[in-house]
């Protein structure tokens, strides 16, 4: 367990062996402090975290750490000056650390305690289906190993190192998601956590607008493989379907695995079947083996998720027996929750985020259900240079998987205007500025057996939608 004496030996070189006080858990969060708990205090542009430090305190904290003053006669030892004295006691909780920086404060601790750990990281990045690729090979790793992975979305600077300060002598894995929005960033990540395998998804056009080209978000999500240590330590497991991703061979020391629906790939599926909302079938091919799956992910091209999560249990020594049990856990689902609507139609809740390839995957899985089929498709931000192009693409795969169109927002123009020009008759697409005149229209349009997709940018907020519509049984 985490203790202080580590956290003074992180950021200050000296150990203090009188400072055996255990850590609970490391929050930002003062909502989410528990007894025991270290809350780290963050200065942001609209909340600061230095004025929750009472709350945090109230919920059971021990300790919180800062980089300014905080009103307040709680004991603080400042690390700012030095090494600290042999023959320091800690004071009664609830106490303050205070450090130049809380957000490198905290880095610096996880990159200490990571380094106290024996435990294998698996790395998972791409730019869509990390969360779902995540969730699956924790799922199948756990299976025989003691497994730790990121809560929610937590792949960030402070996510990831809160995560790895999760990190007991019992884990013996850890799956942990690795976002990216610029170059240098997951080589940051790598160097805090030290990922032995790593796991690519694809390369899209989801934060273009900060990340650049696909050229640049290729080349960030390559520093995953490029920091993995040699062959045979080191495995990259790369999706052999995308020319991007499949290059990215050419970046690594480590042992290739490639997956994918080619055959040329180490691990390739085929006779993939959608059974609707009850998940796919699949065949599997692996060296001389062959194995037939059903698996409770939604949509045909999740095929690729398990095979990511099927690829990270061969590297790592499970029996097909394993792997399959793992695969095949109900609580593995994707973002997607399907609802109804009070008057019997079926709603498809994928709001959770948007882009372009996310987009057309969820339209791929309308196409396989049976019912009138309607999308209700809202701006997706983030997009640079790839904005119009990506909307327009949208437009036109939906043109040729729906019965009807409903786009929502600016950008929802461009998606109704492209969905127009590749055939769709104008009485079938509709256009609407705001989640609340969506809601209106499918108020009085929806009847039973019609299946609608929702999907837009979080910031859209599109779960509206489906809340209003949707009958809480």
């Amino acid at each position: 367990m985490l203790t202080f004496a580590d956290v003074f030996e992180a950021l200050t070189g000296v150990r203090l062996p009188e400072a055996s006080l255990i850590i609970s858990e490391a929050t930002i969060d003062s909502r989410q402090a528990i007894p025991a708990s270290l809350f780290f205090a963050f200065p942001g542009e609209r909340v600061d975290g230095h004025d929750f430090i009472e709350d945090a305190f109230q919920h059971g904290a021990q300790a919180a750490i800062i980089q300014k003053d905080v009103p307040g006669s709680y004991p603080s030892i400042d690390l700012r000056n030095g090494p600290l004295s042999a023959g320091l006691n800690l004071p009664e909780p609830p106490f303050l650390l205070r450090v130049e920086d809380s957000i490198q404060a905290l880095q610096r601790i996880a990159y200490f305690w990571r380094r106290k750990q024996n435990v294998r990281v698996i790395g998972v990045t791409g730019s869509v289906g990390k969360s779902t690729t995540k969730e699956l090979i924790a799922e199948v790793l756990s299976q025989r190993y003691h497994t730790l992975k990121n809560q929610g979305n937590l792949n960030n600077e402070i996510g990831l190192p809160l995560t790895l300060l999760r990190l007991g002598a019992g884990h013996q894995r850890a799956v942990l998601e690795m976002g990216f929005y610029g170059q240098g960033e997951i080589s940051f990540l790598c160097d805090l956590a030290l990922p032995a395998v790593g796991v690519v998804t694809n390369i899209g056009t989801v934060h273009a607008e900060r990340a650049g080209s696909q050229e640049d978000i290729a080349r960030g999500k390559a520093e995953l493989v490029e920091a993995l240590p040699a062959a045979p330590e080191g495995v990259a497991i790369l999706n052999y379907d995308d020319p991007w991703v499949r290059s990215m061979a050419q970046k690594t020391h480590a042992q290739v695995f490639f997956y994918g629906l080619d055959p040329v790939a180490d691990l390739w599926a085929d006779e993939i079947e959608s059974m609707g909302l009850d998940g796919i079938r699949c065949q599997l091919h692996y060296g001389n083996e062959s194995i037939h799956l059903s698996v409770p992910l939604i949509g045909q091209h999740s095929v690729h998720t398990l095979l990511r999560a099927s690829a990270v249990g061969l590297v790592e020594g499970l029996t097909w027996e394993e792997i399959v049990n793992g695969l095949q856990q109900s609580h593995s689902q994707l973002r997607l929750v399907a609802v109804h609507s009070e008057c019997g139609a079926l709603l498809l809740d994928d709001t959770y985020n948007a882009s372009p390839e996310s987009t057309l995957a969820a339209l791929s899985l309308l196409s396989e259900l049976e019912g009138r089929r309607i999308a209700v498709l809202g701006d997706m931000l983030e997009l640079g240079q790839y904005e119009q192009s990506g909307h327009e693409m949208v437009g036109v795969r939906a043109a040729d998987v729906c019965n009807e169109l409903l786009a929502v927002g600016e950008r929802g123009r461009l998606i109704a205007a492209a969905a127009l020009s590749a055939g769709m008759r104008e009485w079938s697409v509709k256009w609407v500025a705001t989640v609340p005149e969506a809601i209106d229209y499918l108020r009085n349009h929806l009847r039973e057996g019609d299946v609608v997709l929702v999907k837009g940018s979080h910031s859209l907020r599109m779960d509206r939608i489906v809340s209003a519509l949707e009958v809480i049984e």
